[in-house]
């Protein structure tokens, strides 16, 4: 890869959370040099309180984030993706819209904090480390020199970061 900025797409189910997350920590995280998207099969309509709390909490944009169908990244005028990320076990067994461009995917599967009942405190707690695992991907990946890597090692390094802590499943081959 040549280019100097990438665009990024997360997805999930009901893009309220986790994609939602990921969206704005990439923003903040990878300025200048990715541009972070979000997006779900089935949006709830709406992002979740708590997602933006967290964020807020954190000191990251909530600014523009909306629950929003993945159709809108599969037009003609969408801008071109270069990666796109699941988030969610459920959207990463769904079959996908064929995205212009064929970008790079890896799947980065946590928990759904949205799922999580309790008190207050444990579904904000379900969300900060939502959050703190999403932050350690995109840390990761931020971190790669994705211009300058053969197809084939960025893909394995993409593979690796979703199977950091927190993933939802892990790597069954043994060596």
């Amino acid at each position: 890869m040549t280019k100097t900025t990438f665009n990024v797409l997360f997805l999930c189910t009901g893009n309220s959370a986790r994609s939602v997350l990921a969206e704005s920590i990439l923003r903040k995280d990878g300025a200048g040099k990715f541009v972070a998207y979000s997006a779900g099969s089935t949006p709830k309509g709406e992002v979740n309180p708590l997602a933006i709390e967290v964020l807020e909490g954190y000191g990251y944009p909530t600014d523009g984030l909306r629950s929003k169908s993945w159709d809108e990244f599969a037009t003609p005028d969408a801008p071109q993706l270069d990666f796109v990320f699941t988030v969610c076990d459920n959207a990463a067994g769904e079959a996908c819209p064929i995205w212009p461009g064929q970008p790079m995917s890896a799947h980065w599967g946590i928990d759904d904090p949205a799922a999580v009942e309790g008190t207050p405190l444990e579904r904000k707690a379900a969300f900060v480390q939502a959050f703190k695992y999403m932050k350690a991907r995109i840390t990761a990946f931020a971190a790669l020199p994705v211009e300058s890597l053969e197809h084939v090692s960025l893909t394995a390094k993409l593979k690796d970061i979703g199977e950091m802590d927190g993933t939802t499943s892990r790597r069954s081959d043994v060596a």
